[in-house]
């Protein structure tokens, strides 16, 4: 059965040294061992993410990545990230309120943002 299986994430490029500097210079992650010929794998956590090239970078308007942060780690993650010069997305949602860039719910705190492609990353937080 699939679900036996631990799943990867794959995110488009149509550049893919401009990518490699967002993930690695902006975002720090580092590529794993034995990456492709064609793209990188980068390991978050237990899991991993593939970024190729593609005609279709770009493409794709829903979230395409989450990353889910302990809350008593959330607003220190988001301030890297604006300190990286991330620029976070806001958007017209029911029960969403925004407080500079993060949505806020009973619970839950949000933000999301785009790399150079396009692909939407989402950083989340639940408390409890």
């Amino acid at each position: 059965m699939l679900s036996d299986f631990t799943p990867m994430t794959t995110l488009a490029t149509a550049d893919e040294q401009r990518s490699r500097d967002f993930y690695e210079g902006v975002l720090g992650f580092v590529p794993q061992e034995g990456t492709m010929d064609e793209g990188v794998v980068y390991g978050s956590g237990a899991g991993a993410f593939f970024v190729y090239p593609s005609a279709f970078a770009g493409t794709n308007r829903a979230t395409s990545m989450s990353f889910t942060v302990d809350w008593d780690r959330f607003d220190q993650e988001v301030a890297s990230l604006r300190d990286a010069g991330i620029a976070f997305d806001t958007f017209e949602m029911e029960g969403l309120v925004w407080e500079d860039g993060v949505a806020v719910t009973e619970g839950m705190k949000s933000v999301w943002f785009s790399d150079p492609d396009g692909n939407i990353l989402n950083l989340q937080s639940e408390l409890g």
